[in-house]
């Protein structure tokens, strides 16, 4: 009787959402500088999470293996620069996604209370939180509103 071929095991997941938190952190670090060298990565996550300069570098590499990240020569010297190769936006709602489930049992209204005491906002970024929020009101909202401005 001949054996059924069995599916090959599913590997770890990929993408940039589910990376060790180092190579997250120096992707991270990209996607706030749009592009940088290894020792300006190194610099930047320093007060955080202190490494090494081979360190650094072995992230990066581990980053463009998986298409992450890319390099070219900088104008001056022997660096290279490295530029992410994806935008954040995507990545930071899956992870965030995530977050919400796992943690805060799907409210996303638990997770801003927690974000925002943890670390009150100043006066501009409440400013900015109002500004998105407005945008984020269902239109049938808005409308109202417009309808009362009107009146």
């Amino acid at each position: 009787m001949a054996r059924k071929a069995r599916p090959p095991a599913a590997g770890p997941p990929t993408g940039p959402e589910h990376l060790p938190d180092a190579e997250l952190e120096v992707l991270a670090c990209l996607w706030n500088q749009g592009a940088a060298t290894a020792a300006e990565v190194r610099e930047a996550l320093a007060p955080f999470r202190p490494m090494a300069h081979g360190s650094v570098l072995t992230l990066l590499k581990r980053l463009g293996e998986k298409g992450l990240v890319a390099r070219e020569k900088a104008e001056r010297g022997k660096a290279f620069v490295y530029r992410p190769t994806r935008r954040p936006q995507p990545v930071y709602r899956r992870i965030l996604d995530k977050l919400i489930e796992r943690v805060f049992g799907g409210s996303s209204v638990a997770l801003v209370a927690s974000l925002l005491e943890s670390r009150i906002p100043d006066p501009q970024e409440i400013r900015q939180i109002k500004l998105l929020l407005e945008g984020r009101e269902p239109s049938a909202g808005r409308k109202e509103r417009r309808d009362e401005r009107n009146r």
